[in-house]
C-alpha cells in the first residue's frame, strides 16, 4: 500500500485557473491540467526566481521532489502552449500557507 502523499506548502492560490486559446470554443479544445503544486512549483522557480533548494524550502518538499513537481508542469504547460490546448488549475496535496517573511530578528 503506498504511503498518503506529504502535503505541500502552496504560498499563492491563483484567482484565474482557466486559460484557453484565444478565438477556439472551448468544446473544440482539449484540456490540460495542472495541479495547484506544479503551479506553485513554476512560480517560485521562473517568477519568484528560487533556486531548487530554496524554492523546495518554501514548499516543505525534497531537492528533487520539486525537481519532479517543476518537470511535470513544464511539460504540461509546453504540451498546452505548443498544441493549443486549454489550461486548467486544479487539483493536488496541498495546504495554502501565507509567505513567511524572513527578518534579521525575532518577531516583534
Amino acid at each position: 500500500m503506498p504511503r498518503p502523499p506529504k502535503l505541500r506548502r502552496v504560498e499563492h492560490v491563483p484567482e484565474i485557473t482557466y486559460f484557453k486559446p484565444q478565438g477556439v470554443p472551448l468544446r473544440n479544445l482539449e484540456i490540460i491540467i495542472i495541479s495547484f503544486e506544479e503551479m506553485e512549483a513554476v512560480r517560485l522557480k521562473d517568477q519568484e526566481g528560487l533556486d531548487q533548494q530554496q524554492a523546495a524550502e518554501r514548499m516543505g518538499i525534497s531537492r528533487p521532489t520539486f525537481q519532479r513537481i517543476l518537470t511535470n508542469a513544464r511539460a504540461r504547460i509546453a504540451e498546452a502552449l505548443t498544441g493549443g490546448k486549454a489550461i486548467r488549475i486544479e487539483g493536488g496535496s496541498f495546504r495554502v500557507c501565507p509567505k513567511r517573511h524572513r527578518h534579521g530578528g525575532p518577531p516583534r
